[in-house]
């Protein structure tokens, strides 16, 4: 019985991330699951990433998932782009159903991208279906190079990894070419890209790939 109730709950969860998929695609807009732990530095990896993707045409609207606080939607508002903070309380990830609550009122007219931050978590994101075309991981440099093996969940469900925080490579032990291997022996397709989200180090390469990614 226990599985069969999660089987439903899952079932029409599915059910609400397609409507949210059929919305998007009846916009013509782009989505990304953007999935990290807490500190990594996604909130600042947005923040250097939207301005680049706004001259290249691109126009982003951001959901952003946290426990508590409006602090990240309050930073990102700051860019001037649609932006909507949901606030989980204790749950560990973003469902389906607080992204499609989300996107009522959403100027959806006038955006080709939507970037989901989910809740800082590296296993419960990566279950669970928003309407998005990808999930994007990002792990940084402080958490260590053996963190792909920890977590392969997010390996799996991810079209690209971003290593973030690479200038502190130098003052830690952490080892680039392992953390490459491990991500690549789980999943041999998925895409690395190498940023410091406060310099802005490898932004315009990653903006290629995903205005590239969203035209496919």
């Amino acid at each position: 019985m226990e599985i069969k109730v999660y089987k439903e709950i899952m079932e029409a969860s599915d059910q609400i991330a397609q409507q949210i998929r059929d919305l998007l695609d009846n916009f013509r807009i782009f989505a990304i699951n953007l999935i990290s732990s807490p500190g990594s530095g996604k909130t600042t990896l947005l923040e250097r990433l939207i301005p680049v993707l706004e001259e290249s045409g691109i126009k982003i609207g951001v959901i952003e998932g946290d426990l508590a606080t409006s602090n990240d939607a309050e930073r990102i508002s700051r860019l001037n782009i649609p932006v909507a903070q949901i606030n989980t309380g204790s749950g560990c990830h973003l469902g389906a159903e607080m992204v499609h609550q989300a996107l009522k009122g959403f100027p959806l007219a006038k955006i080709n991208l939507l970037i989901i931050e989910n809740v800082g978590n590296l296993v419960c994101p990566t279950g669970f279906y928003l309407g998005e075309n990808i999930k994007i991981g990002m792990m940084s440099v402080p958490e260590g190079d053996d963190k792909p093996v920890k977590y392969p969940l997010l390996l799996n469900v991810s079209e690209a990894i971003i290593l973030n925080k690479i200038d502190l490579i130098p003052y830690t032990n952490f080892n680039k070419d392992n953390f490459i291997n491990y991500c690549k022996r789980i999943n041999s397709k998925v895409k690395i890209f190498e940023t410091c989200a406060t310099t802005g180090e490898g932004i315009t390469e990653f903006v290629d790939w995903l205005i590239l990614k969203s035209k496919t």
